[in-house]
């Protein structure tokens, strides 16, 4: 089992599906063995979003794989995880929420030069179809014109 220095998690899906608005990093309150197991990188935030409840933010559907040496210290591999922000960053957070089709997502999860689990979390705002249409067209264009520039 190997432990890697710098643990970095992508949401791809995330930049795809929203329009990030703004960006903030968070930390986590985790148990010991989702930490190791996060320093093995067996984790995944595709599916994950936060949500408020009563007044703190809460990291749902992130999944955390079980560490293979504990023993019934083990944690759930989905469980609600709380974030740590300031409050002022909580309310204005909150308070952009309650714009129609705003929510909060994962983009980054990773551990920082000081060994402590840190999550990038956006404020993102639901694209439509012709949207990412538009993104695929562009990515496509752009591969074109790469390619096209590196043969000369």
């Amino acid at each position: 089992m190997k432990i890697e220095k710098t643990v970095k998690i992508l949401n791809k899906r995330a930049r795809f599906e929203y329009e990030i608005l703004e960006e903030i990093e968070a930390g986590m309150v985790l148990t010991g063995t989702e930490i190791k197991s996060l320093r093995s990188s067996k984790a995944s935030i595709t599916e994950a979003f936060c949500q408020f409840i009563d007044g703190e933010l809460y990291i749902i559907n992130m999944m955390i794989d079980e560490y293979k040496l504990g023993t019934f210290y083990n944690h759930k591999t989905k469980r609600e995880r709380k974030l740590l922000l300031h409050r002022r960053e909580l309310l204005k957070f909150e308070k952009k929420l309650k714009d129609a089709g705003n929510t909060i997502v994962p983009l980054k999860l990773y551990i920082n030069d000081r060994g402590k689990a840190k999550i990038l979390i956006a404020l993102g705002r639901g694209k439509k179809l012709f949207d990412k249409r538009e993104a695929i067209k562009d990515r496509e264009n752009k591969r074109n014109l790469d390619r096209i520039l590196k043969k000369s």
